[in-house]
Protein backbone atom coordinates (compact mmCIF):
# COMPACT_ATOMS: atom_id res chain seq x y z
CA UNK A 1 0.00 0.00 0.00
CA UNK A 2 1.23 3.21 -0.99
CA UNK A 3 1.29 6.64 0.56
CA UNK A 4 -0.10 9.69 -1.60
CA UNK A 5 0.79 12.95 -0.63
CA UNK A 6 -2.79 14.01 0.06
CA UNK A 7 -2.86 10.97 2.40
CA UNK A 8 -0.18 12.36 4.59
CA UNK A 9 -1.16 15.83 4.26
CA UNK A 10 -4.38 14.70 5.58
CA UNK A 11 -2.46 12.89 8.64
CA UNK A 12 0.23 15.53 9.17
CA UNK A 13 -0.89 18.65 7.73
CA UNK A 14 0.00 20.17 4.21
CA UNK A 15 3.68 19.86 2.80
CA UNK A 16 5.50 22.20 2.33
CA UNK A 17 7.23 23.27 -0.59
CA UNK A 18 5.10 20.69 -2.46
CA UNK A 19 5.31 22.74 -5.65
CA UNK A 20 8.68 22.18 -6.07
CA UNK A 21 7.77 18.05 -6.04
CA UNK A 22 9.20 16.75 -9.67
CA UNK A 23 5.86 14.64 -9.90
CA UNK A 24 2.59 15.90 -8.51
CA UNK A 25 1.42 12.69 -8.00
CA UNK A 26 4.12 11.50 -5.98
CA UNK A 27 3.52 7.83 -3.95
CA UNK A 28 5.73 6.62 -1.12
CA UNK A 29 6.29 3.01 -1.17
CA UNK A 30 7.26 2.63 2.21
CA UNK A 31 8.14 4.75 5.46
CA UNK A 32 11.81 4.54 6.84
CA UNK A 33 13.44 5.53 9.84
CA UNK A 34 16.39 3.80 8.62
CA UNK A 35 19.03 6.56 6.33
CA UNK A 36 21.65 2.98 5.58
CA UNK A 37 18.76 1.56 3.83
CA UNK A 38 16.04 4.09 2.19
CA UNK A 39 15.04 3.89 -1.36
CA UNK A 40 14.33 7.06 -3.05
CA UNK A 41 10.50 6.60 -3.58
CA UNK A 42 10.37 5.76 0.36
CA UNK A 43 8.93 8.78 2.89
CA UNK A 44 11.89 9.57 5.42
CA UNK A 45 10.83 10.42 8.88
CA UNK A 46 13.72 12.03 11.72
CA UNK A 47 12.82 10.52 15.04
CA UNK A 48 15.21 11.01 18.22
CA UNK A 49 15.68 8.35 19.79
CA UNK A 50 17.68 7.35 22.75
CA UNK A 51 21.07 6.66 20.75
CA UNK A 52 20.36 8.52 17.56
CA UNK A 53 18.76 11.86 16.09
CA UNK A 54 17.02 11.08 12.47
CA UNK A 55 17.66 14.94 11.91
CA UNK A 56 21.70 13.65 11.98
CA UNK A 57 21.08 11.92 8.66
CA UNK A 58 19.52 14.18 6.47
CA UNK A 59 22.02 15.12 4.10
CA UNK A 60 22.69 11.30 3.74
CA UNK A 61 19.11 10.88 3.17
CA UNK A 62 19.19 13.39 0.05
CA UNK A 63 21.66 12.02 -1.36
CA UNK A 64 19.65 8.94 -1.82
CA UNK A 65 17.17 10.66 -3.44
CA UNK A 66 14.26 11.02 -1.34
CA UNK A 67 11.33 13.33 -2.72
CA UNK A 68 10.05 14.61 0.72
CA UNK A 69 10.73 14.03 4.71
CA UNK A 70 9.05 14.38 8.12
CA UNK A 71 10.99 16.66 10.49
CA UNK A 72 10.50 18.48 14.09
CA UNK A 73 9.67 22.17 13.92
CA UNK A 74 12.62 23.73 14.57
CA UNK A 75 14.69 21.71 12.13
CA UNK A 76 14.03 23.46 8.54
CA UNK A 77 17.63 24.94 8.21
CA UNK A 78 19.10 21.20 7.46
CA UNK A 79 17.27 20.86 4.61
CA UNK A 80 17.75 23.01 1.33
CA UNK A 81 15.88 25.74 1.00
CA UNK A 82 13.46 24.40 -1.16
CA UNK A 83 13.10 20.89 -0.77
CA UNK A 84 9.48 19.32 0.38
CA UNK A 85 8.90 18.86 3.79
CA UNK A 86 6.35 17.69 6.20
CA UNK A 87 6.62 20.04 9.71
CA UNK A 88 5.49 18.25 12.73
CA UNK A 89 6.02 18.94 16.48
CA UNK A 90 7.03 15.11 17.28
CA UNK A 91 8.26 12.95 14.55
CA UNK A 92 7.53 9.53 16.97
CA UNK A 93 3.74 10.49 17.51
CA UNK A 94 3.71 11.79 12.96
CA UNK A 95 5.29 7.69 12.74
CA UNK A 96 2.76 5.92 15.24
CA UNK A 97 -0.32 8.14 13.27
CA UNK A 98 0.76 7.08 9.61
CA UNK A 99 0.95 3.71 11.11
CA UNK A 100 -2.94 4.00 12.36
CA UNK A 101 -4.06 5.33 8.95
CA UNK A 102 -2.20 2.17 7.20
CA UNK A 103 -3.80 -0.44 9.78
CA UNK A 104 -7.62 1.00 9.16
CA UNK A 105 -7.16 1.08 5.27
CA UNK A 106 -5.75 -2.61 5.53
CA UNK A 107 -8.62 -3.49 8.01
CA UNK A 108 -7.19 -7.07 8.95
CA UNK A 109 -7.91 -8.11 12.03
CA UNK A 110 -5.35 -7.75 14.54
CA UNK A 111 -4.01 -9.99 17.73
CA UNK A 112 -2.57 -7.89 20.70
CA UNK A 113 0.06 -10.01 22.76
CA UNK A 114 1.25 -8.49 26.53
CA UNK A 115 2.31 -10.13 29.44
CA UNK A 116 5.35 -10.36 32.00
CA UNK A 117 6.52 -13.73 30.25
CA UNK A 118 5.95 -15.90 27.30
CA UNK A 119 4.85 -12.67 25.14
CA UNK A 120 7.33 -13.59 22.04
CA UNK A 121 6.93 -17.54 22.37
CA UNK A 122 3.19 -16.94 22.27
CA UNK A 123 3.13 -15.03 19.65
CA UNK A 124 5.20 -17.37 17.22
CA UNK A 125 3.43 -20.31 18.51
CA UNK A 126 0.15 -18.36 17.20
CA UNK A 127 1.74 -17.37 14.10
CA UNK A 128 2.85 -20.86 13.12
CA UNK A 129 -0.81 -22.25 14.32
CA UNK A 130 -3.06 -19.34 12.39
CA UNK A 131 -0.95 -19.78 8.61
CA UNK A 132 -3.55 -22.15 8.00
CA UNK A 133 -5.86 -19.03 7.50
CA UNK A 134 -3.28 -17.50 5.12
CA UNK A 135 -0.37 -15.09 5.73
CA UNK A 136 0.24 -13.86 8.78
CA UNK A 137 2.27 -10.61 9.90
CA UNK A 138 4.43 -10.75 13.27
CA UNK A 139 6.40 -8.39 14.66
CA UNK A 140 9.90 -9.67 14.63
CA UNK A 141 11.98 -11.38 17.38
CA UNK A 142 10.98 -9.05 19.84
CA UNK A 143 10.53 -5.48 18.22
CA UNK A 144 7.47 -5.05 20.60
CA UNK A 145 7.93 -1.03 22.02
CA UNK A 146 6.33 1.85 20.03
CA UNK A 147 8.70 2.01 17.10
CA UNK A 148 8.72 -1.69 16.70
CA UNK A 149 5.08 -1.92 16.64
CA UNK A 150 4.48 0.68 14.04
CA UNK A 151 7.11 -0.85 11.59
CA UNK A 152 5.55 -3.95 11.94
CA UNK A 153 2.10 -2.46 11.10
CA UNK A 154 3.78 0.22 8.03
CA UNK A 155 5.72 -3.44 7.14
CA UNK A 156 2.47 -5.10 6.36
CA UNK A 157 0.47 -5.40 3.48
CA UNK A 158 -3.05 -6.46 2.04
CA UNK A 159 -2.12 -10.28 1.27
CA UNK A 160 -1.51 -9.91 5.24
CA UNK A 161 -4.92 -12.04 6.72
CA UNK A 162 -3.79 -11.16 10.50
CA UNK A 163 -1.25 -9.18 12.30
CA UNK A 164 0.00 -10.51 15.53
CA UNK A 165 1.74 -7.80 17.53
CA UNK A 166 3.58 -8.07 20.29
CA UNK A 167 3.21 -5.25 22.99
CA UNK A 168 6.53 -4.53 25.58
CA UNK A 169 6.68 -1.77 28.03
CA UNK A 170 8.49 -0.14 30.58
CA UNK A 171 6.41 2.15 32.44
CA UNK A 172 2.68 3.51 32.75
CA UNK A 173 1.10 4.22 29.98
CA UNK A 174 3.42 2.52 26.89
CA UNK A 175 1.07 0.07 26.32
CA UNK A 176 -1.75 2.12 26.13
CA UNK A 177 0.02 3.96 23.22
CA UNK A 178 0.83 0.75 21.35
CA UNK A 179 -2.76 -0.03 21.62
CA UNK A 180 -3.94 3.59 20.20
CA UNK A 181 -1.88 2.87 17.35
CA UNK A 182 -2.77 -0.58 16.39
CA UNK A 183 -6.34 -0.84 17.41
CA UNK A 184 -6.26 -4.96 18.43
CA UNK A 185 -9.33 -7.21 17.87
CA UNK A 186 -8.20 -9.54 20.49
CA UNK A 187 -6.05 -8.93 23.34
CA UNK A 188 -3.93 -11.63 25.06
CA UNK A 189 -2.42 -10.83 28.79
CA UNK A 190 -0.20 -14.00 29.03
CA UNK A 191 0.77 -13.69 32.76
CA UNK A 192 1.53 -10.85 35.28
CA UNK A 193 4.94 -11.23 37.21
CA UNK A 194 7.27 -9.66 38.30
CA UNK A 195 9.69 -8.14 35.14
CA UNK A 196 10.12 -4.23 35.10
CA UNK A 197 9.16 -4.38 39.30
CA UNK A 198 11.99 -1.82 40.19
CA UNK A 199 10.33 0.58 37.21
CA UNK A 200 6.64 -0.04 38.47
CA UNK A 201 7.17 -0.68 42.20
CA UNK A 202 4.70 -3.70 42.82
CA UNK A 203 2.71 -6.15 40.67
CA UNK A 204 -0.51 -4.32 40.87
CA UNK A 205 1.20 -1.41 38.94
CA UNK A 206 2.54 -4.47 36.33
CA UNK A 207 -1.18 -5.10 36.47
CA UNK A 208 -2.22 -1.89 35.70
CA UNK A 209 0.11 -1.22 32.84
CA UNK A 210 -0.71 -4.50 31.12
CA UNK A 211 -4.39 -3.79 31.40
CA UNK A 212 -3.64 -0.98 29.15
CA UNK A 213 -4.17 -2.73 25.68
CA UNK A 214 -7.45 -2.60 26.75
CA UNK A 215 -7.59 0.74 25.77
CA UNK A 216 -8.15 0.88 22.30
CA UNK A 217 -9.36 -2.66 22.21
CA UNK A 218 -12.47 -2.84 19.19
CA UNK A 219 -15.18 -2.68 21.81
CA UNK A 220 -16.39 -6.60 19.76
CA UNK A 221 -13.11 -7.61 20.50
CA UNK A 222 -11.71 -9.97 23.15
CA UNK A 223 -9.62 -10.43 25.90
CA UNK A 224 -8.02 -13.71 26.69
CA UNK A 225 -6.00 -14.08 30.01
CA UNK A 226 -5.32 -16.85 33.00
CA UNK A 227 -7.52 -17.89 35.12
CA UNK A 228 -7.02 -17.64 39.19
CA UNK A 229 -5.62 -13.98 38.55
CA UNK A 230 -8.48 -11.87 40.88
CA UNK A 231 -6.24 -8.79 41.33
CA UNK A 232 -6.22 -9.49 36.55
CA UNK A 233 -9.91 -10.02 36.83
CA UNK A 234 -10.65 -7.05 39.12
CA UNK A 235 -8.93 -4.86 36.93
CA UNK A 236 -9.51 -5.63 34.05
CA UNK A 237 -13.08 -5.44 34.62
CA UNK A 238 -12.47 -1.54 35.79
CA UNK A 239 -11.17 -0.77 31.91
CA UNK A 240 -13.21 -3.46 29.99
CA UNK A 241 -16.57 -3.92 29.41
CA UNK A 242 -16.28 -6.97 26.64
CA UNK A 243 -15.77 -10.46 26.25
CA UNK A 244 -13.30 -12.39 28.84
CA UNK A 245 -12.05 -15.94 28.01
CA UNK A 246 -9.86 -17.15 30.59
CA UNK A 247 -7.78 -20.22 30.51
CA UNK A 248 -6.36 -22.63 32.93
CA UNK A 249 -3.94 -25.61 32.31
CA UNK A 250 -3.87 -28.26 34.79
CA UNK A 251 -1.59 -31.56 35.82
CA UNK A 252 -3.40 -34.37 34.13
CA UNK A 253 -2.60 -36.30 37.10
CA UNK A 254 -4.00 -33.33 39.40
CA UNK A 255 -6.69 -33.97 41.57
CA UNK A 256 -8.91 -30.74 41.61
CA UNK A 257 -11.65 -30.40 43.84
CA UNK A 258 -14.20 -28.87 41.10
CA UNK A 259 -13.34 -27.59 37.49
CA UNK A 260 -14.96 -24.19 36.56
CA UNK A 261 -16.74 -24.79 33.34
CA UNK A 262 -16.78 -21.12 32.13
CA UNK A 263 -13.01 -21.34 31.73
CA UNK A 264 -10.86 -23.08 29.46
CA UNK A 265 -9.17 -25.66 30.54
CA UNK A 266 -6.02 -27.93 29.43
CA UNK A 267 -4.91 -31.11 30.66
CA UNK A 268 -1.02 -31.40 30.30
CA UNK A 269 0.77 -34.59 30.80
CA UNK A 270 4.30 -33.96 31.51
CA UNK A 271 5.17 -38.04 30.52
CA UNK A 272 4.46 -36.85 26.47
CA UNK A 273 4.49 -33.52 26.74
CA UNK A 274 0.77 -33.64 25.16
CA UNK A 275 -2.47 -31.22 26.35
CA UNK A 276 -5.72 -32.19 26.22
CA UNK A 277 -7.85 -29.68 25.42
CA UNK A 278 -11.77 -30.03 25.14
CA UNK A 279 -11.32 -33.69 23.97
CA UNK A 280 -8.79 -32.55 21.39
CA UNK A 281 -5.10 -33.89 21.65
CA UNK A 282 -2.31 -31.25 21.32
CA UNK A 283 1.54 -32.79 21.00
CA UNK A 284 4.09 -29.50 20.64
CA UNK A 285 7.45 -29.20 20.20
CA UNK A 286 8.41 -27.12 23.17
CA UNK A 287 8.66 -28.80 26.60
CA UNK A 288 7.25 -27.36 29.98
CA UNK A 289 4.13 -27.07 31.47
CA UNK A 290 4.43 -22.99 31.08
CA UNK A 291 4.92 -23.49 27.03
CA UNK A 292 1.75 -25.81 27.24
CA UNK A 293 0.23 -22.61 29.11
CA UNK A 294 1.43 -20.45 26.55
CA UNK A 295 -0.12 -23.08 23.76
CA UNK A 296 -3.78 -22.62 25.81
CA UNK A 297 -3.50 -18.69 24.29
CA UNK A 298 -3.16 -19.90 20.99
CA UNK A 299 -5.76 -22.39 21.07
CA UNK A 300 -7.95 -19.86 22.38
CA UNK A 301 -6.93 -16.76 19.39
CA UNK A 302 -7.48 -19.54 17.08
CA UNK A 303 -11.21 -20.45 18.09
CA UNK A 304 -12.13 -17.00 17.88
CA UNK A 305 -10.90 -17.25 14.03
CA UNK A 306 -12.88 -20.23 13.47
CA UNK A 307 -9.99 -23.24 13.10
CA UNK A 308 -11.80 -26.52 14.02
CA UNK A 309 -8.12 -29.08 15.05
CA UNK A 310 -8.39 -32.55 14.73
CA UNK A 311 -8.73 -34.95 17.28
CA UNK A 312 -5.09 -35.50 17.34
CA UNK A 313 -2.69 -32.36 16.61
CA UNK A 314 0.99 -32.05 16.33
CA UNK A 315 2.88 -29.19 16.11
CA UNK A 316 6.86 -28.39 15.49
CA UNK A 317 7.34 -24.92 16.47
CA UNK A 318 10.66 -23.32 15.29
CA UNK A 319 12.62 -22.01 18.44
CA UNK A 320 13.99 -18.58 18.02
CA UNK A 321 18.12 -18.44 19.82
CA UNK A 322 17.79 -17.55 23.34
CA UNK A 323 14.49 -18.86 23.85
CA UNK A 324 13.49 -22.86 24.36
CA UNK A 325 16.11 -23.97 21.98
CA UNK A 326 17.69 -27.23 22.87
CA UNK A 327 21.70 -27.56 22.06
CA UNK A 328 23.52 -30.77 21.82
CA UNK A 329 26.98 -30.36 22.39
CA UNK A 330 29.41 -32.98 22.32
CA UNK A 331 29.06 -33.98 26.41
CA UNK A 332 25.81 -32.69 27.25
CA UNK A 333 22.68 -30.88 26.27
CA UNK A 334 22.07 -27.46 26.77
CA UNK A 335 18.62 -25.46 27.63
CA UNK A 336 19.39 -22.20 25.61
CA UNK A 337 17.56 -19.68 27.49
CA UNK A 338 19.58 -16.82 27.57
CA UNK A 339 17.48 -14.01 25.97
CA UNK A 340 16.69 -12.86 28.94
CA UNK A 341 15.19 -13.40 33.03
CA UNK A 342 12.58 -12.67 34.85
CA UNK A 343 11.73 -15.02 38.57
CA UNK A 344 8.84 -16.55 37.23
CA UNK A 345 10.49 -17.89 33.46
CA UNK A 346 13.89 -19.28 35.37
CA UNK A 347 12.02 -20.87 37.96
CA UNK A 348 9.54 -22.51 35.41
CA UNK A 349 12.84 -23.22 33.58
CA UNK A 350 13.93 -25.28 36.62
CA UNK A 351 10.93 -27.01 36.62
CA UNK A 352 11.31 -27.54 32.81
CA UNK A 353 15.47 -29.03 33.36
CA UNK A 354 14.06 -31.76 35.88
CA UNK A 355 11.91 -33.63 34.16
CA UNK A 356 15.07 -34.88 32.52
CA UNK A 357 17.06 -37.95 33.32
CA UNK A 358 20.77 -37.63 34.72
CA UNK A 359 22.44 -34.53 36.72
CA UNK A 360 20.99 -31.25 36.34
CA UNK A 361 23.23 -27.87 36.19
CA UNK A 362 22.29 -24.44 36.30
CA UNK A 363 24.19 -21.33 34.97
CA UNK A 364 22.42 -18.19 36.37
CA UNK A 365 23.17 -14.51 35.28
CA UNK A 366 21.51 -12.25 38.01
CA UNK A 367 18.25 -10.63 37.29
CA UNK A 368 18.16 -7.11 36.62
CA UNK A 369 14.96 -4.50 37.01
CA UNK A 370 13.87 -5.81 40.28
CA UNK A 371 14.44 -2.98 42.17
CA UNK A 372 14.40 -2.93 45.88
CA UNK A 373 13.08 -6.61 45.73
CA UNK A 374 15.86 -8.05 44.38
CA UNK A 375 17.42 -9.24 47.34
CA UNK A 376 13.95 -10.95 48.25
CA UNK A 377 13.37 -12.36 44.65
CA UNK A 378 16.79 -13.80 44.20
CA UNK A 379 16.74 -15.56 48.11
CA UNK A 380 13.73 -17.29 46.89
CA UNK A 381 15.42 -18.49 43.91
CA UNK A 382 18.09 -19.81 45.93
CA UNK A 383 16.07 -21.29 48.18
CA UNK A 384 13.87 -23.23 45.28
CA UNK A 385 17.37 -23.98 43.83
CA UNK A 386 19.01 -25.52 46.68
CA UNK A 387 15.73 -27.85 47.72
CA UNK A 388 16.10 -28.82 43.85
CA UNK A 389 18.20 -31.78 42.38
CA UNK A 390 20.44 -29.54 40.31
CA UNK A 391 23.76 -30.46 41.24
CA UNK A 392 25.87 -26.98 40.45
CA UNK A 393 24.48 -23.34 40.35
CA UNK A 394 26.90 -20.98 38.91
CA UNK A 395 25.49 -17.57 39.89
CA UNK A 396 26.98 -14.67 37.87
CA UNK A 397 26.80 -11.24 39.87
CA UNK A 398 28.34 -8.55 40.66
CA UNK A 399 31.01 -8.13 43.48
CA UNK A 400 28.52 -6.37 46.07
CA UNK A 401 26.05 -9.22 45.25
CA UNK A 402 28.30 -11.66 45.24
CA UNK A 403 29.62 -10.64 49.56
CA UNK A 404 25.79 -10.88 50.11
CA UNK A 405 24.56 -14.15 48.45
CA UNK A 406 27.78 -16.11 49.49
CA UNK A 407 27.05 -15.24 53.01
CA UNK A 408 22.95 -16.14 52.52
CA UNK A 409 24.09 -19.88 50.88
CA UNK A 410 26.86 -20.30 53.01
CA UNK A 411 25.70 -24.11 54.22
CA UNK A 412 25.04 -24.92 50.29
CA UNK A 413 27.35 -26.42 48.78
CA UNK A 414 25.70 -25.79 45.30
CA UNK A 415 27.03 -22.41 44.68
CA UNK A 416 29.97 -21.15 42.64
CA UNK A 417 30.01 -17.45 41.80
CA UNK A 418 31.62 -15.32 39.14
CA UNK A 419 31.44 -11.35 38.66
CA UNK A 420 31.76 -12.13 35.02
CA UNK A 421 31.38 -14.79 32.03
CA UNK A 422 35.01 -15.17 30.96
CA UNK A 423 35.62 -18.48 32.92
CA UNK A 424 32.02 -19.92 33.33
CA UNK A 425 32.34 -22.70 30.36
CA UNK A 426 35.62 -23.97 31.98
CA UNK A 427 33.89 -24.37 35.26
CA UNK A 428 30.94 -25.92 34.30
CA UNK A 429 33.06 -28.49 32.36
CA UNK A 430 35.07 -30.07 35.11
CA UNK A 431 31.15 -31.01 36.89
CA UNK A 432 29.52 -32.41 34.10
CA UNK A 433 29.44 -35.37 32.66
CA UNK A 434 28.04 -37.13 29.38
CA UNK A 435 24.44 -37.02 28.99
CA UNK A 436 23.78 -34.27 31.61
CA UNK A 437 21.43 -31.23 30.99
CA UNK A 438 22.39 -28.00 31.36
CA UNK A 439 20.51 -24.57 32.05
CA UNK A 440 21.89 -21.47 31.03
CA UNK A 441 19.53 -18.31 31.86
CA UNK A 442 20.25 -14.69 32.91
CA UNK A 443 19.14 -11.39 32.18
CA UNK A 444 20.38 -9.64 29.20
CA UNK A 445 23.16 -7.83 30.13
CA UNK A 446 25.09 -10.73 30.96
CA UNK A 447 24.60 -11.65 27.20
CA UNK A 448 24.88 -15.48 28.19
CA UNK A 449 24.80 -16.57 24.47
CA UNK A 450 28.87 -16.18 24.65
CA UNK A 451 29.28 -18.91 27.10
CA UNK A 452 27.69 -21.33 24.84
CA UNK A 453 30.32 -22.48 22.51
CA UNK A 454 32.55 -23.31 25.65
CA UNK A 455 30.35 -25.70 27.19
CA UNK A 456 31.12 -29.09 26.11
Amino acid sequence: MDFSVCNINTILGNLKNSENLKNQSQTFKNISLDSRNILNNDLFIAIKGKNFDGHDFLKEVLKKGVKAVVIRDGMQHLLPEKFPYWLVPNTLESFQKLALHKRRTLNIPVVGITGSVGKTTTKEMMGEVLKQLGKIKLTQLNYNNEIGVGRTILDSDFKDKILIIEMGMRGLGQIENLSKFSEPDIAVITNIGSSHIGILGSKENITYAKCEITKYLKPSGVVIIPANDLFLEETLKKNWSGRIIKVDLLDINQKVDSINKKNLIGFFNRSNNSIIIEDKLFEISLKGFHNAFNFLFVYAVAKEFGIEFKDTNKFNFLTLDGRNKIIKSKKTVIYDETYNASPESLKACIINLLNNPNNHFLIFGSIQELGSKSKKYHKELFDFIVKSDIKKCIFICDRNDEIYYADYLKKSTKFIFFNDVNKVGITINKYTKKGDFILVKGSRNWQLESILKSID
